[in-house]
């Protein structure tokens, strides 16, 4: 049985990476990242690497390196090669092992797979992370659909930013999913604020 806990979300740019940091550090796992779309400026697991503060060992390897920061069927165009969904098998860790997607649960990655069909291959139990801003509920609402349509079991959703009560609280009860907590925007990204704030909003017990 895999020990694996996926990592999507409801969009782009709305704090994966940084719960994923957090997450992956407080369960002493490992991180993997299956596909890297962007070079510049870093990877995702180079990031992990600083937030968690842990060593390289249990940074796992991408099955794709892609120069382009785009939806990754498009990057791997770019790059002339195709996405296999055979090279997408969950690695082996003997510790649990945080894999986080790209962008949102139906990013493409080939023009006939996305994300949320990978996530029904591995059938791991999976965190939607989601804004709290403005139009979070929609965008929340249509990827916990589009994930249980395809089966996948979900372990909750993960809010990062503001505190929003409504938008949080309604989120969870339309949606049927747990609410396993709030991430708040940090003032100083460093490992150990980012630890204490996981620590602080999250039962680590729900991630087990």
């Amino acid at each position: 049985m895999s020990n694996a806990v996926v990592v999507t979300g409801t969009d782009t740019e709305i704090g994966k990476t940084v719960f994923s940091a957090a997450l992956t550090g407080a369960l002493d796992g490992c991180y993997w990242k299956p596909v890297q779309a962007g070079l510049d400026g870093g990877s995702d697991r180079e990031r992990v690497a600083r937030l968690a503060g842990m060593s390289t060992d249990r940074l796992l390897p991408e099955a794709y390196r892609l120069t382009t920061p785009c939806s990754p069927h498009q990057a791997a165009a770019i790059d002339g090669v195709t996405i296999a969904a055979e090279r997408l098998a969950l690695p082996v860790c003997d510790r649990p092992l945080i894999v986080e997607g790209a962008g949102g649960a139906l990013v493409p990655l080939t023009r006939s797979l996305t994300y949320a069909d990978i996530f029904a291959r591995w059938h791991c139990p999976t965190v939607v992370v989601a804004r709290t801003e403005l139009g979070t509920i929609n965008h929340s609402l249509l990827t916990v659909e589009a994930l249980r349509a395809r089966g996948v079991p979900l372990l909750g959703i993960a809010f990062v930013g503001d505190a929003n009560e409504e938008t949080e609280s309604v989120i969870a009860e339309m949606a049927g999913v747990r609410r396993l907590g709030r991430l708040p925007r940090l003032p100083s990204l460093t490992p150990e604020a980012l630890r204490a704030a996981f620590a602080d909003h999250f039962t680590i017990a729900d991630f087990r």
